[in-house]
């Protein structure tokens, strides 16, 4: 396996951030042009905002938060020589979950589905983490 190959996740990831923050944009165009969202919110992002705006935003935030753990996990795994087929696979496994996650946040929005995935998830990158440590203990 070449070690670069952990990082390509990473990549698919970040596209996937990108995607929701033109998503963002998008919806954010929509209210603003159906006057559901006023000029002055994006001062200092207080006011009304219709809730499919805040469920856009959300999601975007949440995008820079555990997943900046699987950035680590991945730039650590690269620094350190310890990546590998599996945590290649896990790495992959995780950029799947949190599409999925994307997908029920942006669409259905049903709760359990939503907190399945985001379960998958943190427990795809918790068995990352360990996996990594674990590899450097044996170094």
């Amino acid at each position: 396996m070449q070690s670069f190959a952990i990082l390509y996740p990473a990549f698919a990831m970040a596209l996937l951030t990108m995607g929701v923050a033109i998503w963002l944009l998008m919806v954010r165009i929509k209210a603003y042009k159906a006057n559901e969202l006023k000029p002055a919110y994006f001062k200092l992002n207080q006011g009304e905002v219709p809730v499919y705006a805040k469920q856009a935003e959300q999601h975007y935030e949440n995008l820079f938060e555990m997943p900046v753990l699987f950035y680590v996990v991945l730039i650590l795994a690269f620094v350190t020589q310890t990546a590998s087929i599996g945590l290649v696979f896990l790495a992959w496994a995780y950029v799947a979950a949190r599409a999925a996650h994307t997908y029920v946040h942006l669409g259905s929005n049903k709760l359990l589905k939503r907190r399945n995935v985001f379960l998958v998830s943190f427990v795809i990158l918790l068995v990352m983490w360990l996996w990594v440590l674990f590899a450097l203990w044996l170094h």
